[in-house]
């Protein structure tokens, strides 16, 4: 860059004005050197490639480190050849710095996504789906498997998106074993007959659902398994509401009955037990707490129909008592009678 000093007009007499030192600018250089561009392309490339595979997160102190002689060494002012070869070696000496961490990164980088994978395959196996539909899973442990021959033939990143495609797989068929065994529950406690109608409704949601994943339809698939999936929770809800009156009323009916039979007094420790139960149940209830309640009011009753049962053969073995103590008193009666009878005929 060059700077040149404007000129003041000439006197008339055609003698210029001296000039005095503040007129001169310092001088600055001419040129400024920069590394090469494909130098920095690698840079670019070795950084970018060291944080797609969470290196900063693998190892932090390391990384703030390079990260500093990075934003060092892009922050240089190059005027010579020999600051140029100066830059040039901390750059390289960087692609080196960043390159190792990838290197110590991608084995950790890659065993977490196998982790994550063989976490999500177990779940899936543990719902029972893949017993009635093998070939949904045997899919999504082909891209897996496709993904573990690409990280070994070092294709890191084609690995990357196939791990997360088979990721994606094995999500979304835990999406759909979740919906099958709320489905499942639902019929299995008997919650259906509560509500036919939703139920039918549910599965048409959910067996469209299906038709969109076999499709490939995988955003319509996923949106119309979690609405089945409402629409199955608000049926297990409304079925445990209606579930846990109808075991309050059988319960208070078995309770009216142990009362009516007084087993409150025959077996008093075995009606205030079932009892406890009882109002546990009702308080439960009240906190709209239904499922529990449903067990809490199952559980009252049983233990009144036991202590019913019981008070029931404590009156029958005392019945017999009392029998046999009777027939034992006629037997000795009887054997007064004939011992009498025996000593007024001995007398004659």
């Amino acid at each position: 860059m060059f700077v040149s000093c404007g000129s003041t007009p000439q006197e008339e007499t055609g003698t210029a004005p001296p000039q005095t030192s503040e007129a001169r600018p310092p001088q600055t250089p001419s040129s400024t050197l920069s590394v090469p561009d494909s130098l920095m392309t690698r840079v670019e490339e070795a950084r970018t490639r060291a944080i797609d595979f969470e290196c900063p997160a693998y190892f932090p102190s390391d990384w703030d480190a390079v990260e500093s002689q990075y934003n060092a060494a892009r922050s240089l002012r190059i005027t010579n050849d020999g600051e140029l070869q100066q830059a040039t070696t901390q750059f390289n000496s960087i692609i080196e710095t960043y390159d190792g961490l990838f290197k110590r990164t991608i084995p950790l980088y890659a065993q977490a996504r196998e982790d994550e994978i063989m976490s999500a395959r177990d779940e899936l196996v543990g719902t029972g789906l893949t017993r009635y539909f093998p070939e949904y899973l045997k899919k999504a442990d082909d891209i897996a498997l496709t993904a573990l021959d690409q990280y070994e033939a070092e294709d890191y990143y084609t690995a990357r998106d196939t791990a997360a495609a088979a990721m994606d797989e094995y999500d979304t068929l835990l999406v759909a074993a979740r919906v099958y065994l709320r489905r499942q529950e639902i019929i299995d406690r008997g919650f259906v007959v509560y509500d036919v109608e939703n139920f039918d409704s549910a599965d048409e949601v959910a067996l469209a659902a299906l038709d969109n994943f076999e499709a490939g339809n995988r955003g319509e698939a996923i949106e119309g398994a979690e609405e089945a999936m409402l629409r199955y929770n608000l049926l297990l809800t409304n079925g445990w509401v209606t579930y846990a009156d109808d075991r309050r009323v059988f319960a208070s009916f078995e309770r009216e009955m142990a009362l009516a039979d007084k087993v409150n007094i025959a077996s008093r420790e075995a009606f205030r037990e079932a009892d406890a139960v009882f109002n546990q149940a009702e308080e439960t209830f009240r906190e709209r707490r239904y499922e529990g309640a449903a067990i809490l009011f199952v559980d009252a009753e049983a233990l009144f129909a036991i202590a019913r049962y019981d008070t029931e053969i404590k009156r029958q073995r005392a019945v017999e008592t009392i029998r046999i103590a009777e027939e034992r008193i006629e037997e000795s009666d009887e054997a007064a009678i004939e011992a009498e009878r025996i000593i007024e005929g001995g007398s004659r």
